[in-house]
């Protein structure tokens, strides 16, 4: 069996992180290389790889961590003017660790497309 993700880690209070929000499902903290004023991940403390291998029974749980980003936002002070939600999914999605994770993103203008 392979060892814990990072973010399992950091869920798991083995690792450091800046942790604005958190219940008994997901976590959310500052990513450590943010590519906007405010960048969150918010992660499930369920280890899901990624949003591809997502299962039926996951359902709820996506349910709830995609409610959560609303607030998360807005205790952020970035609902007024915008913000951007990304799910990335394996390497040429950008994926870097294989752990599902929603990217907040905002504080400043975003361009289209991405990447």
């Amino acid at each position: 069996m392979p060892g814990k993700t990072l973010f399992q880690k950091i869920a798991d209070r083995e690792i450091p992180a800046d942790i604005v929000y958190e219940d008994e499902l997901c976590l959310c903290f500052r990513d450590i290389n943010p590519g906007a004023p405010t960048h969150l991940l918010l992660v499930p403390r369920k280890p899901i790889p990624r949003i591809a291998l997502a299962e039926d029974d996951d359902q709820a749980l996506l349910g709830h961590m995609m409610t959560r980003i609303a607030g998360i936002a807005q205790k952020e002070g970035v609902s007024e003017n915008g913000f951007r939600v990304v799910i990335n999914n394996g390497p040429h999605g950008g994926e870097a660790v294989p752990h599902l994770h929603i990217h907040l993103l905002g504080g400043r203008q975003m361009q289209w497309p991405p990447g």
